[in-house]
């Protein structure tokens, strides 16, 4: 009952999840693999001012058979003001071609040129009116193709650690969803080629926008253990077979994490606390705690399935150095009694060299 009070409290009345795709462009923020928008503009335009110097340069030759009606001399800066009234289809009239070889050459060149540079006018000025719209399709297609993904919630300290970690284990930055509210934060997350979803994952749109009904895990990484409670809630009810792992910074609030639906509790504080006494006693095991909770170099902590021909045996007696067994998703540490004898669906927890298979 108090966690049915709890969810209907932080209910939202505006389902932004219900939204149209063109009103969530500036919500959901999926990287462009294209190049900048501003560089393809600037592309377009030095390819338009490289026709017109094409266009003068034409006249320019045949400048003899062009007539000014103040001055039947053509300068140069005349070639370039018919040029540009040309090419612009504004046309005065006051200059025109009057020898059979300048209108042939205003047929089978000026005329072709004067297309092509209306088409990179009108494909400049389209490609900016219709940018909201593309960003609007790709988020259509993002939302109906999202499956089995990973939802960080929170891209502070914390949750870039939890990216740089699953990045290094080989998960794709298209597969991590980033839930933040901080623009910031954000931009730093796009940077590295992620989804990113603004607002409060307090609000249960948002978590539904990011996708969390239909996630393989959710990473709950906020700095207010009251906003990881509310928000594990809401991840669990929408996503009931998602993982979900979350962090708090005291102790006394696990058991709600637990509660509230979480698989895993890290102790923020209390984790870093027992760090800084080690390093003061032992500061070469901290050097390696470290190294193996990077997964990028040195030695990590990795998780394999079981072979059919380790069933049966000790997992002291592989060439991996094993620190527990995992069967139906509980952990058995290797010493245990329970973990003397492999079964068919254990999943071993052991460390490996980092490049090493």
């Amino acid at each position: 009952m108090a966690r049915s009070r709890l969810r209907n409290r932080f209910r939202v009345n505006d389902p932004l999840d219900e939204s149209p795709d063109h009103a969530l462009v500036g919500i959901i923020s999926i990287p462009n693999e294209q190049a900048s928008p501003w560089r393809i503009i600037a592309n377009r335009l030095l390819f338009a001012l490289g026709i017109i110097m094409l266009t003068v340069l034409l006249v320019w030759i045949d400048r003899g058979g062009y007539q000014d009606g103040a001055d039947d001399s053509m300068s140069f800066i005349d070639c370039v003001y018919y040029v540009t009234v040309s090419l612009s289809t504004v046309g005065y009239g006051d200059i025109t071609p009057v020898s059979e070889r300048a209108r042939l050459v205003n047929i089978l060149l000026v005329t072709p040129l004067r297309l092509i540079f209306l088409i990179v006018l009108v494909g400049t000025t389209l490609a900016v009116l219709t940018e909201q719209s593309r960003q609007a399709l790709k988020i259509q297609r993002w939302r109906s193709t999202l499956r089995n993904h990973t939802v960080v919630v929170g891209y502070g300290t914390k949750g870039r650690s939890a990216v740089a970690a699953l990045l290094a284990d080989d998960i794709a930055a298209s597969e991590i969803v980033v839930v933040d509210s901080d623009p910031i934060a954000l931009k730093a997350a796009a940077a590295r080629g992620l989804v990113t979803v603004n607002g409060s994952a307090t609000k249960s749109d948002v978590l539904k926008l990011a996708g969390v009904t239909r996630a393989r895990a959710v990473v709950v990484a906020l700095g207010s253990d009251d906003s990881a409670v509310l928000v594990t809630l809401s991840a669990r009810e929408l996503g009931p077979n998602a993982k979900i792992v979350a962090t708090v910074r005291e102790s006394e609030n696990t058991h709600l994490l637990k509660q509230s639906g979480a698989d895993s509790v890290v102790v923020s504080a209390e984790t870093a606390g027992r760090l800084l006494g080690l390093a003061t006693v032992t500061p070469t095991v901290v050097g390696m705690m470290e190294d193996l909770l990077t997964p990028d170099e040195g030695f990590s902590i990795a998780e394999r399935r079981v072979e059919e021909t380790e069933v049966g045996g000790s997992p002291r007696h592989l060439k991996e150095m094993v620190l527990g067994v995992v069967r139906k998703g509980t952990l058995i540490k290797v010493n245990e009694p329970a973990a003397d004898a492999l079964e068919v669906g254990d999943r071993l927890l052991y460390i490996r060299m980092v490049g090493n298979d």
